[in-house]
């Protein structure tokens, strides 16, 4: 026999079960709103690990007073102030540098400093090289830093914006420990010592730095059609490698061409470069002072 339902128990049935597919379609649209919010909070979390990568940046200048080729040369006049001033005026023009002080061994450059307003971190006298200064300071300073720059103080005319380039270079290369620039070298300078040249492979990591002209032919003469690069004094360190460093024996390479950036690279670590459109001006030796303040003159630069 047939049963048949009744319209009352069909109306019944079908309400239950289109409430059964409503609430299934709430549970539904629950779970991917969930999955939505679950992914953009996981999409938030890993652009932000990026964005707080080597965030906090100090600029630190070395200054020592007893240079071999230029005593006291952080404290010569350039245009009526002292260059190690210029070189921090400069700096502190650098959009991504969280603080700026000047590390010496020296209380007459400490002295300087702070009467043009600089923070003073005194350093040993022992440090061998601005690297080591460096470290020295960072560990003194009360905030920790993620990287540092190393800025020289004989460059009266660093521009803020390789100051940044390098700093941003650092950020984006996480197997790098080191950044540093470079420019166009001067035909004139391919054979002067002071002017330190440097190679660089197709992924913008350095090769080799050295006082010679590199890369050398075998006619033995400067290439005029060859694209050869010029190191600027200015170079920035993961803060944690820092500290390694001041670690690590002097290299042979390191020792011989007297160049600080090759014990990394013979320790295997990588160095980020990039290049710039800069003419460098360093004071390496008294008659540079006269050559900056006659650029600065026509640069119309007080």
């Amino acid at each position: 026999m047939a049963i048949c339902s009744s319209p009352s128990s069909s109306s019944s049935s079908s309400s239950s079960s289109e409430s059964s597919n409503g609430a299934k379609l709430w549970i539904l649209h629950g779970i991917a709103a969930g999955v939505a919010i679950a992914a953009a909070v996981g999409a938030r979390a890993y652009f932000n690990q990026f964005k707080k990568f080597r965030s906090r940046v100090v600029g630190i200048i070395p200054a020592r007073f007893a240079s071999s080729r230029f005593p006291g040369k952080p404290l010569v006049h350039i245009l009526g102030k002292p260059m190690i001033q210029r070189t921090w005026e400069r700096a502190k023009m650098a959009s991504t540098l969280d603080h700026v002080v000047v590390a010496t061994d020296d209380e007459k450059i400490a002295d300087c400093c702070r009467q043009f307003g600089a923070d003073v971190i005194m350093t040993a006298e022992s440090c061998r090289n601005g690297t080591e200064r460096c470290n020295e300071a960072l560990q003194k300073l009360e905030k920790k830093y993620d990287i540092v720059v190393n800025i020289q103080g004989d460059e009266p005319l660093v521009e803020p914006e390789i100051i940044d380039g390098i700093v941003k270079a650092l950020q984006a290369a996480p197997d790098a420990v080191f950044s540093t620039a470079v420019t166009s070298l001067k035909p004139e300078d391919a054979n002067d010592p002071n002017r330190v040249k440097c190679i660089v492979d197709n992924h913008g990591y350095a090769i080799y730095f050295s006082r010679g002209l590199i890369p050398f032919n075998k006619s033995g003469k400067v290439n005029p059609r060859f694209p050869y690069m010029l190191h600027l004094g200015i170079q920035s360190y993961d803060a944690k490698f820092l500290k390694i460093y001041s670690d690590l024996q002097p290299t042979p390479l390191q020792l011989e061409e007297d160049l600080e950036q090759l014990k990394v690279l013979e320790n295997g670590y990588k160095m980020k470069v990039i290049k710039v459109d800069h003419e460098a001006h360093g004071v390496d030796a008294p008659e540079d002072v006269d050559k900056i303040e006659s650029l600065m003159r026509e640069k119309n630069l007080s």
